[in-house]
């Protein structure tokens, strides 16, 4: 037996947690390092590790655990709590994104250009487009907090709207991934996703009730996390071999019904422990590994720079508009647009999918990563943009009214204390 997979392994990891680092100080996410990473040890640059089987197969399990661990980390009363405007900014989000890639994927292959060969032209043209739905709001939350905005008005709809299309997303990929069998018609794919979901809310009600007993088979409540696991790969597997949907979206929806139990802050941090050490940079490695930059002639160029202007626009004006449907003005209005602009992984992983099941070609990843690496990088340069001229307006204020009120102040204050220093 061959062991060189070792020495890949050594490689992915070294290079994703290196590269991992220098963009956490550059304050963007490690999963911009780990696809920068791929790229430059893969086939496209210094060619150290070529993409095999071994590599597809951990990278499958890190985007199921990673997929799963999202679901644990879903808080669904803070959904309910989210409310019309991040359910409103959501939907208008997810739309107009999906029509976009949808329109410029089709101009490209009504133009005769090598893009096609998936399973059908209009299924390619639409999987673009689910591509470009789900927002990546890591970054946005970092940069918020930086600023001290997150727990404004904009900044909890910005939290409740990029979680809310990230489901609608899931949803989207389920219907598409169902209708990859050319005899399956949209109402056998629909009946199918319905059917899953309720089997998984009957599942998740008696697995829910009996989960915690479980840690007292084995005496030690840190097994809690092998039963967990167990749970969701049966339910990635039921979910694409029975329903036809994506093992992910079952990986998501064990996840979501383990963070309703007592253990799930538990679940959460040992998953988050394993797919983080080996598991996840392997999948973000990998998508950098299978990507070939050289491949990109003159038209592959031009389809990157509009899909990349359809997932900036799409998402700004989209969000911005539903904002203001809300009755969020129109700089409130701006601040959720650009905040909702960043993709990452969600995107990642559709499109693995995608390459995966044969909806579109690979030639695909290198838009998809470029267009995941730009707004990741402009999102929070924007976000300090249109946040810092409310900013400068407040600062104005304040140094109008606090100097004529601050001498006041600070006088009834000594008096008060002068009374409590006679009084003892």
């Amino acid at each position: 037996m061959s062991i060189e997979f070792l020495i890949d392994l050594v490689v992915i990891l070294l290079s994703t947690e290196l590269l991992g680092a220098v963009t956490k100080r550059l304050k963007m996410p490690r999963v911009v390092g780990a696809l920068i990473a791929g790229l430059l040890i893969g086939p496209s640059f210094l060619n150290l590790v070529k993409p095999n089987d071994f590599l597809t197969q951990m990278a499958k399990i890190g985007v199921i655990l990673l997929m799963f661990n999202a679901g644990v980390d879903s808080d669904l009363k803070e959904l309910k709590k989210s409310g019309k405007a991040s359910t409103i900014v959501a939907l208008i989000g997810v739309f107009l994104p999906l029509i976009g890639g949808f329109l410029v994927a089709g101009f490209f292959n009504n133009a005769g250009t090598p893009f096609s060969g998936g399973m059908t032209t209009t299924l390619q043209n639409i999987f673009i487009g689910v591509i470009l739905t789900a927002t990546s709001v890591s970054i946005t939350v970092e940069t918020l907090q930086e600023m001290g905005k997150l727990k404004t008005h904009s900044g909890t709809t910005i939290l409740g709207a990029a979680v809310i299309d990230d489901i609608l997303g899931i949803v989207l990929l389920a219907i598409i991934t169902g209708m990859s069998n050319p005899q399956s018609s949209i109402r056998i794919v629909i009946i199918k996703i319905v059917a899953f979901f309720a089997v998984s809310v009957l599942l998740g009600m008696l697995f829910k009730k009996g989960f915690s007993d479980l840690k007292y088979i084995s005496f030690d409540t840190k097994r809690v996390i092998i039963y967990a696991l167990v749970f969701c790969f049966i339910m990635s597997f039921n979910a694409e071999h029975f329903f036809g949907v994506a093992d992910i979206t079952g990986a998501y929806v064990a996840g979501v019904i383990l963070s309703l139990t007592k253990d799930h802050n538990y679940i959460k941090e040992s998953v988050e422990t394993i797919s983080t050490a080996i598991f996840s940079p392997i999948f973000f490695a990998n998508i950098g590994i299978t990507t070939v930059i050289y491949k990109m002639n003159t038209s592959m160029i031009i389809f990157t720079i509009l899909l990349l202007l359809v997932a900036i626009l799409t998402k700004l004006y989209g969000c911005k508009f539903g904002a203001e449907i809300c009755g969020f003005g129109k700089e409130e209005g701006l601040q959720i647009g650009v905040g909702m602009i960043s993709r990452g992984e969600v995107a990642l992983i559709v499109t693995d999918i995608g390459v995966a099941s044969g909806f579109i070609k690979d030639i695909y990843l290198a838009p998809v990563i470029i267009v995941v690496i730009v707004t990741t990088i402009i999102t929070p340069i924007l976000l300090k943009l249109v946040y810092s001229h409310k900013n400068e307006e407040v600062e104005e204020f304040q140094k109008q009214s606090v100097p004529v009120q601050a001498k006041p102040v600070r006088a009834e204050v000594k008096k008060i204390e002068d009374i409590n220093r006679s009084n003892k």
